[in-house]
């Protein structure tokens, strides 16, 4: 059988699946924050609501704009959206300072972060950066993890000063002045080439030796706890979203000018592409699309805990499920 025609059958099933659990049940409210402003990245979210997706799972969800990781992380943490999308980094953190949080379904197997600044600088690679200001919004999941890019290239976290910047003020701010880098994650590239073309300098975190988990799908713990059967559904639904919108990109992202005004659709679409390539790995391929590896869980642990003051340590066990996870709906293999 063909993988397309196996696909198609996956995708009956859930979509019964689906239909039978939103027959079954009345709608359950579900509060949904972002990582960031709405993007690219978010296009299959946003596909599952305007495909009725959410609806036909028994699903209320009202989806909230985000202001970086860290803040997203804090929110869910708490109660105040029962799930979301953080930086896994960032959660871990978090979690360690009492957020509680559980990461249910993982969107970027590969690391994001990449560094930004300009040749007029002069700072040419990492080692240049003391001494500099660098801006971002204090929640950026970047911003939050710098201490281990740092510690990881033998450098102190204070090596350089960070300047409190508006979401997306990091062109205009880098622009006039006012800072000498910042961080966009890899799909945000088209953004600073398109600013600064050849005066533009970069690097990818993975190059440094940083290569965490990123975006993720977290849930209140308690949240989770008490409602294992929507936070299933949700995980359904968006496994499924992903994996449809990888292959039908242009139409997942065409929607987004329905929910967030200044879409513009080439930008975004650029986003996506990179997203995509974000998500495949060799678990993702294999395991299904969202799935966390234990093994590298357990080292991203580490990592956080090398370079960051866990108040209150914890089994990174404890951090991830992935029980909700289908294995017939894998991701596609798609080159870095």
């Amino acid at each position: 059988m063909k993988p397309q025609s196996r696909l198609g059958i996956t995708m009956s099933i859930v979509s019964a699946g689906i239909l039978s659990a939103g027959a079954a049940a009345a709608q359950d409210k579900v509060s949904f924050i972002l990582n960031w402003v709405t993007a690219g990245e978010h296009a299959a979210v946003y596909y599952a609501d305007h495909a009725g997706w959410f609806e036909e799972a028994g699903l209320d969800v009202s989806i909230e704009q985000g202001k970086g990781s860290a803040v997203a992380a804090q929110r869910v943490g708490v109660g105040a959206a029962e799930m979301g999308i953080a930086d896994l980094g960032t959660s871990m953190v978090a979690r360690g300072a009492g957020a509680d949080i559980v990461a249910v379904m993982n969107i970027y197997a590969n690391s994001p972060y990449q560094m930004y600044w300009l040749a007029e600088s002069g700072m040419e690679d990492l080692d240049d950066f003391p001494g500099h200001k660098f801006g971002n919004p204090p929640g950026d999941a970047a911003r939050a993890m710098w201490p281990a890019l740092a510690g990881a290239n033998d450098m102190s976290p204070d090596d350089i000063t960070w300047v409190n910047i508006a979401p997306n003020a990091k062109v205009s701010a880098l622009a006039s002045g006012a800072i000498d880098g910042t961080t966009f994650f890899a799909n945000y590239h088209h953004v600073m080439a398109n600013a600064f073309g050849d005066d533009l300098r970069w690097f990818a975190w993975s190059e440094k030796g940083v290569n965490p988990y990123g975006n993720s799908i977290i849930a209140n713990g308690e949240f989770l706890e008490e409602n294992r059967d929507v936070v299933g559904r949700m995980v359904e639904v968006l496994q499924r979203s992903h994996r449809y919108c990888v292959e039908n990109g242009e139409e997942c992202v065409g929607v987004l000018s329905d929910y967030a005004s200044g879409i513009t659709v080439e930008n975004e679409q650029a986003n996506w592409d990179v997203t995509t390539r974000l998500m495949s790995d060799e678990f993702s391929t294999t395991k299904g699309l969202g799935y966390f590896d234990p093994g590298r869980i357990a080292s991203d642990y580490e990592l956080v805990s090398k370079y960051f003051d866990i108040a209150s340590p914890f089994d990174p066990e404890t951090i991830y499920t992935n029980e909700f996870i289908d294995p017939e709906i894998t991701m596609i293999e798609i080159g870095n």
